[in-house]
């Protein structure tokens, strides 16, 4: 018998702003055809350009809410007075045509993955995480300053939090120390394809 690669991977990637983690996505994403990106939840206004069920679900506090209640979300959140969530459905249904999966989330969205992980065997079995660490905070403050998209105030503010998610990396199955662009992305590329590749004992539920 043939040897097929595993599929059904959840691949969860977390890291400061201003880490590289979304660059490394979108690389990966370029790279590697059974990579897709989960669309998520979330009740702020669309903005020009944005289509629905390709950006985001976009839906009302209401809607929004009544899944919580229901508990149809792997992990939501509170951000700048918007809910943004990640629907249990969406990553089912990714999962269920063949794909792997790919998460750009912060440390709060990865501690509820890992939390439903431990409760919900379909999940346990897929999900995969990796932590990018970033060389200092130095760096970090330097990248968000040549974006020229926040305020001294506000990219202080993200240290401030860069340095608590600093402290959680070993919660994470993996954790990349940046170097280069290119280095952390053959780096990314290798736990992606050793985790396609790895013998599982048992196989996952569907």
């Amino acid at each position: 018998m043939a040897f097929i690669p595993r599929k059904g991977i959840i691949l969860l990637i977390s890291g400061p702003a201003g880490s590289g983690k979304t660059t490394l996505c979108d690389r990966l994403l370029e790279n590697y055809d059974d990579l897709k990106r989960i669309v998520t939840a979330t009740t702020r206004t669309p903005r020009e350009g944005e289509v629905e069920g390709e950006d985001y679900y976009f839906l009302s506090d209401r809607d929004f809410l009544e899944k919580i209640e229901n508990e149809e979300f792997y992990e939501c959140a509170l951000i700048h007075g918007r809910h943004y969530g990640t629907l249990k459905s969406e990553v089912h249904r990714q999962l269920e045509s063949g794909h792997d999966i790919i998460l750009n989330i912060d440390v709060q969205g990865a501690a509820s993955f890992r939390k439903n992980a431990k409760e919900d065997n379909f999940l346990k079995e897929r999900l995969i995480t990796v932590f990018i660490y970033p060389e200092s905070l130095n760096i970090i403050r330097e990248r968000l300053r040549s974006r020229q998209q926040d305020s001294e105030e506000e990219i202080e503010r993200r240290i401030l939090t860069a340095k608590i998610e600093l402290s959680q990396w070993r919660d994470y199955h993996y954790v990349l120390p940046t170097t280069t662009r290119e280095k952390d992305f053959e780096i990314i590329s290798s736990i992606y394809l050793a985790e396609k590749n790895k013998v599982l004992k048992n196989k996952p539920k569907t």
